[in-house]
């Protein structure tokens, strides 16, 4: 069977795509370019270039592909942003959601997988983040994922598809240099870009309730978050999924903390660059204290297990950075 990959050039989608073809899956992937980087797909994935808002277009793609499930990963994802632009997003995350199941149902595609997020949890006050965790998002993105949860479970009972919706926890890493993260919004790049342009990388608050004072995170390797889709489409195609109105909802994560401070130390270390130091900044208004995923169920469910710690995502991530910004090595140590 073909799996259309929605966002499949970006760096959580190039993983997916080439986790499904080392499976002996066949994919199309979809991406409007606008994060996207086409050399990161494989040779045996097609990149149709068009956004999921371009109903044709879906009609025409999921038709001479062939395609008999989704895995939709295309949306924004700028916590920032999305207090800045809520209609953007709304109308990016939500309403395409809306168009693409228009097109998914009409076609008779019958799996759907969802690119989900733990910010639909929104500060939670747990010390493992559980799927029956209250879901109380606290900035528009949140909410889009959550409302694209909503969606993507009405449709399954309606119309009959088995579907999946995996949140995501702190993404890091790459499988190799050429698929790493080109953004600068999460946690290990935003070190990396602070290093390299000789200012102290910044940690928010060191006041909370953890044992060193600053945030505790849940980190994911991206290898591994592209082979737990694999997982879910397998049981997709095996009949598994939310097809009876059941909820195969699923955290992806490791279950082990890790503290911003003790991500900085383990840049430092991976990088050689010990200096400068990092800086205490004031907190950032809605930063929970500490978020970490109860990961059993998707053990249960899928037979997935994490396979890389948080040291292989920080220097794999760097590898990647260098390639792009190869001065940084020629400054470290």
């Amino acid at each position: 069977m073909t799996w259309l990959i929605t966002g499949g050039a970006g760096y959580i989608g190039a993983h997916v795509a080439r986790a499904l073809v080392a499976a002996g899956e066949r994919a199309v992937a979809l991406d409007d370019i606008s994060a996207g980087v086409p050399e990161r797909l494989p040779a045996e994935v097609p990149l149709v270039r068009g956004s999921v808002l371009d109903r044709p277009l879906l009609d025409r793609t999921l038709a001479e592909h062939g395609v008999a499930g989704v895995i939709h990963l295309a949306a924004r994802k700028q916590v920032g942003e999305s207090v800045e632009q809520p209609l953007r997003y709304y109308e990016e995350n939500v309403h395409g959601l809306t168009v693409l199941l228009g097109a998914v149902v009409d076609a008779g595609v019958r799996r759907f997988v969802l690119s989900s997020s733990a910010a639909v949890y929104g500060m939670p006050d747990v010390d493992l983040v559980t799927e029956r965790t209250p879901t109380v998002p606290m900035n528009p993105y949140g909410e889009t994922k959550l409302a694209g949860e909503w969606l993507v479970r009405a449709a399954g009972r309606a119309h009959g598809l088995n579907t999946a919706c995996l949140r995501y926890f702190n993404v890091a890493g790459a499988a190799e240099p050429l698929l790493s993260d080109t953004g600068v919004s999460n946690i290990v790049p935003m070190f990396f870009d602070a290093l390299t342009r000789g200012e102290a990388p910044r940690i928010f608050g060191d006041d909370y309730p953890t044992p060193d004072g600053t945030c505790v995170r849940d980190y994911i390797h991206v290898q591994d978050l592209a082979d737990a889709h694999v997982a879910a489409a397998r049981t997709m195609a095996a009949g598994g999924g939310a097809a009876d109105g059941s909820d195969l909802t699923l955290n992806v994560g490791t279950g082990v903390g890790v503290s911003v401070r003790e991500m900085a130390r383990l840049v430092a270390e991976v990088t050689g660059r010990h200096e400068p130091a990092p800086l205490v900044a004031p907190r950032r208004p809605g930063d929970p204290a500490r978020v970490v995923a109860a990961a059993d169920r998707i053990r249960e469910e899928l037979g997935w297990e994490p396979r890389f710690g948080v040291r292989e995502m920080v220097a794999s991530a760097w590898e990647g950075w260098l390639l792009r910004h190869p001065e940084a090595g020629t400054a470290a140590g």
